[in-house]
């Protein structure tokens, strides 16, 4: 998925985007115990999708979390 794509999302929808890429992960990694898996560059991509959502999804919430502190003076 494309950074764009993600950027666009609000913060209950990265946290479902990293869920949902969790589980692909997992599903892939069963796959490879099982030795039903293909192609095993899929697992490296979903593993820096799900990096790039949390970074993403982090940045977000750090800056929902800037707007909402009072200014310090």
């Amino acid at each position: 998925m494309k950074t764009a794509e993600l950027r666009q999302k609000d913060v209950a929808a990265l946290q479902s985007e990293v869920k949902e890429l969790q589980k692909a992960h997992f599903g892939l990694r069963m796959q490879k115990a099982t030795q039903q898996l293909n192609n095993t560059a899929t697992l490296r991509a979903t593993r820096r999708d799900i990096a790039r959502a949390k970074t993403i999804l982090a940045q977000k919430q750090a800056q929902e979390a800037g707007k909402s502190s009072p200014a310090k003076e």
